[in-house]
């Protein structure tokens, strides 16, 4: 029998050392959990329909470097933190100077805080579901920590902008850790683009922590190019009468893999997320997302729709799991497929987990192809086939995009949904 392939050694060798001591020491200690690891296969259930297309090859182990890169013409409605190859650079950022909202990367806290950071992290995800979120405990060189105190609100979005320079192979390892007070609110941004064309790999973590009443919104939109395996996730732990409303919009790739994890921790929380996927060519995009209702009197709403073309894959499971004492709970969970050729996949898998009695919950998955009759009765009308595919298509996906609550990033994902319409839909 062969055996399982495990991680190679080469990624357990992080190479930045400008942290504070209690973070390297987490660092090493989630590095010496990795030795063997073994990677996610076919078997792996939640790495079924992606394990094929995770390629970590030795080149790829090797820190990016990020001299001479600033990403100063980056600019953005709102304040922003710009990340190049995983590590933060505040010349080329514009944060606010509050006193209720402090913005510090990991490399400027004292002992005494990175301590604190360090007994806090990955304490928002379940790290035996998402394996190669330790990669990233393990590598991180740099990270940001956003602490809101009680009843402090940011007037704008704060936009993280990660950007990876593919000049050579290589990975980055950003991580972000929210801290939102009690009756706090924040918009953040993470857009995630790239330049240059060797294979690369960024795996990245975000962290958010609501106290009781706290408001955030994060909106995720991944743009990398062709040549960046991307591996993510998002952890999400609410306290009472807190909200957490999440918007992922995602481009394909050669692997794009999210996972969103939530946890309703207290009485009265509500979570919204909602998601976009299109692929195109040979791409694939996995989006796996869980919703633990742990308290009573919780609301959660999902909703993912996804567009595949040519021989592309999207992937989406939904878990939803109530727990004995969460009664009263309302779940909503709907996922909705879209395929726009015989050659491209698309793979579905709603759950529901509910050990309560007295709760309302329902799930719902379709996959299916543009109505043919829709489409003659454009047509018929004197719309262009291709424009009605396109006004069929977007039709499909509009309701997700225009919830997106900040403007600038509709008409970011709007530009590039239009190119994913000129190459899907050509003239005959």
């Amino acid at each position: 029998m062969k055996p399982a392939p495990t991680l190679s050694t080469a990624f357990l060798h992080p190479a930045g050392q400008a942290l504070p001591e209690p973070l390297l020491a987490l660092r090493k200690q989630r590095g010496a959990a990795l030795v063997d690891m073994p990677l996610p296969t076919r078997k792996t259930e939640n790495w079924k329909y992606s394990s094929k297309y995770l390629k970590l090859t030795d080149e790829m182990a090797v820190s990016l470097p990020t001299a001479g890169k600033t990403g100063s013409a980056l600019a953005v409605p709102g304040y922003k933190v710009v990340f190049i190859n995983g590590m933060m650079m505040p010349e080329a950022s514009e944060y606010p100077d509050l006193n209720n909202i402090l913005i510090q990367r990991f490399g400027d806290l004292s002992d005494a805080e990175a301590s604190e950071l360090a007994e806090r992290l990955d304490s928002t995800l379940d790290r035996k579901a998402v394996q190669l979120a330790g990669l990233n405990s393990a590598r991180f060189e740099d990270g940001l920590v956003i602490r809101l105190e009680p009843g402090a609100v940011l007037d704008q979005p704060l936009f993280v902008i990660h950007e990876v320079t593919a000049g050579a192979s290589g990975s980055a390892f950003p991580r972000i850790f929210v801290d939102a007070g009690r009756n706090s609110q924040i918009t953040l941004v993470e857009e995630y683009i790239s330049s240059g064309q060797e294979a690369v790999m960024v795996n990245t973590i975000t962290e958010f922590n609501l106290a009781e009443g706290a408001n955030v919104t994060n909106i995720r939109l991944n743009m990398e190019g062709e040549n960046v395996q991307h591996i993510g996730a998002t952890g999400v732990v609410q306290q009472r009468s807190s909200r957490f409303e999440s918007h992922c919009v995602g481009f394909g790739g050669p692997l794009r893999r999210h996972d969103l994890q939530v946890r309703l921790e207290g009485e009265g929380a509500e979570c919204k997320l909602n998601g976009v996927v299109v692929t195109q060519g040979t791409q694939h995009y996995d989006n796996h997302t869980t919703i633990e209702h742990v308290a009573p009197r919780c609301d959660s709403e999902e909703t993912y729709r996804n567009i595949a073309a040519d021989k592309s894959h999207a992937v989406f499971n939904g878990r939803i799991h109530i727990h004995q004492d969460a009664q009263k709970s309302n779940a909503n969970m709907n996922n909705k497929n879209l395929l726009l050729d015989t050659g491209a996949e698309i793979d579905t898998k709603p759950e529901l987990e509910i050990y309560a009695d007295d709760v309302k919950c329902a799930h719902g998955a379709t996959i299916g192809q543009l109505d043919k009759g829709s489409l003659f009765y454009l047509v018929s009308r004197g719309i262009g086939r291709r424009e009605a595919n396109v006004l069929l298509t977007m039709a499909f996906i509009n309701e997700l995009v225009t919830q997106i609550p900040v403007e600038a990033v509709r008409e970011t994902v709007q530009t590039r949904l239009n190119l994913f319409f000129d190459q899907a839909f050509q003239e005959a």
